[in-house]
């Protein structure tokens, strides 16, 4: 359990990367949006984190070197639109085959069924970019949309739009707040902001899931009853 939240804090990223923390972001943007198994990374709270630590005081106050904000600014979003596009490339490249395997604690079907979802509700271009700020669902969106044969130019262009507005706000969202606060207070007030932001983010799947469940419960019988779909195919 330690492990498991280790790995969901953007703060012990960042120092245990060090000098190399402003490296370490972009590769984990590019393997959270282009990796099935990097749906677990802590995308949303990192660059928000990122952005805050990119600050000389705040850095200075937790005992890191500051990030870079200008590599930050240029490379994340090359990153998540390079991660994002594998993800479609493969999904396109293997189709079905990609997702047939079994369950186990890194990766679980009901991801893509609620990523396809997601697809179908919102459409290709609003799905592609909504995605970006949904955890687990941007991460299987990008090759769900190859899966479904989304064109390739025209993922790209909503990938791109995207990936720029989610990393961007983000950074600059954390980047406005290292500089407003003081870093003796970052543990009491920054830090825990960065964990309602991850809260936030993790509404609309909490959503989704409880309408998914009444929904499967509300099913009628033959007969007028109504019964319980199999729990296998709850999302």
């Amino acid at each position: 359990m330690d492990v498991l939240l280790n790995l969901l804090d953007p703060t012990w990223w960042l120092t245990i990367l060090g000098a190399f923390a402003t490296v370490g972001v972009l590769a984990i943007i590019f393997a959270e949006t282009g990796l099935l198994l990097g749906f677990f990374l802590p995308g949303d709270s990192l660059l928000v984190a990122a952005g805050i630590f990119s600050s000389a005081s705040v850095a200075a106050g937790m005992g890191i070197a500051p990030l870079s904000l200008p590599m930050l600014l240029i490379g994340t979003p090359l990153c998540a639109i390079a991660g994002a596009q594998l993800g479609h490339f493969l999904g396109a490249r293997f189709g079905r085959r990609l997702f047939e395997r079994p369950d186990s604690r890194l990766f679980k079907k009901e991801h893509v069924i609620r990523a396809e979802e997601f697809f179908e509700k919102f459409g290709p271009a609003k799905a592609v970019v909504l995605a970006r700020f949904v955890p687990i669902v941007r991460t299987f969106m990008n090759p769900v949309a190859g899966v479904l044969e989304m064109n390739t130019k025209r993922f790209f262009l909503w990938n791109v739009i995207g990936g720029v507005v989610w990393v961007e706000s983000l950074l600059l969202l954390g980047h406005f707040l290292g500089n407003r606060v003081d870093p003796k207070q970052i543990d009491r007030y920054v830090l825990p902001g960065v964990f309602v932001i991850v809260l936030i983010s993790l509404i609309p799947i909490f959503f989704e899931v409880i309408k998914n469940r009444r929904a499967a419960g509300a099913l009628p019988e033959p007969g007028g009853k109504h019964h319980r779909v199999p729990s296998g195919t709850d999302l």
